[in-house]
């Protein structure tokens, strides 16, 4: 099973590199990143996972319209992008399903960041996809994680995927800087092995990102996005249709677990 989820939110990823962005701009990138998303799981009729902020919900209706019509899942990714509080597991879990009559069964902490299981428990949801078992520079080390989904705390865990062995993540940088070929190789040997793959990406990764004095972002973040990452995943998409991959969404691939 095909698992792909992405996380749309406010576009603040600038600040991280000492940039300014309004709200307005932070917004309309990721809502047209969206619909180019969605653009692309229609033509190839792919159902795929959206971990939605509740900021990004509120200012993008049209977006939530689109992910119930035409057959996704929406999930949360918290209640802002760039603050958390324990309190924002529920309300945002709560908010969302208000917004968009789904009921929301999944959470994804915002930058694959720690979050503590017993109270995402709590809160109520049934899953949390929110480990990169890999080791990144200055992010994380979670090399003595388990690759692949787990329980813990009553909550099923699902680890974004990586490589057998060598814990190579397949996530959004690594699909921006790879040769097409070495990620379909990767992708190939880690499905054979787990029998899933869960993979995320970004809407703002879906628009030009090649500014430098707007967005401060280095060569490895820009490459291949916009139009080249438009162009990637219904590439990618096709050639794991061709394979006889077959797409859900995480709740129907959890629901299969049971």
């Amino acid at each position: 099973m095909i698992l792909l989820s992405f996380d749309i939110e406010e576009f603040d990823m600038p600040f991280e590199y000492g940039k300014q962005i309004s709200f307005e701009d932070q917004m309309e990138i990721s809502i047209r990143g969206t619909h180019h998303i969605l653009d692309i799981l229609k033509q190839n009729d792919v159902k795929a996972t959206f971990f939605s902020t509740v900021v990004f919900a509120q200012n993008a209706p049209q977006i939530i319209e689109r992910i119930n019509n035409e057959g996704h899942e929406l999930a949360s990714h918290g209640y802002y992008h760039s603050d958390f509080k324990v309190e924002h597991l529920a309300s945002s879990k709560i908010e969302l399903e208000k917004l968009s009559g789904q009921k929301i069964i999944g959470y994804r902490m915002a930058r694959m960041m720690p979050v503590d299981e017993n109270e995402i428990a709590k809160a109520g949801y049934t899953y949390n996809s929110s480990i990169n078992p890999t080791y990144l520079p200055g992010r994380y080390n979670n090399f003595g994680v388990s690759r692949t989904h787990f329980y813990q705390s009553g909550v099923l865990q699902l680890p974004a995927s990586v490589s057998p062995i060598v814990r190579f993540p397949l996530f959004w940088l690594s699909f921006h800087n790879l040769p097409l070929w070495l990620y379909k190789f990767l992708l190939k040997i880690t499905f054979k092995k787990d029998k899933y793959i869960n993979v995320y990406f970004h809407p703002w990764e879906f628009t030009d990102l090649n500014d430098v004095e707007r967005f401060g972002f280095p060569a490895y973040v820009r490459k291949n996005t916009g139009d080249k990452m438009i162009e990637r995943l219904d590439s990618l998409i096709k050639w794991m249709k061709l394979n006889n991959y077959e797409f859900n969404t995480i709740k129907s691939f959890v629901a299969n677990l049971k």
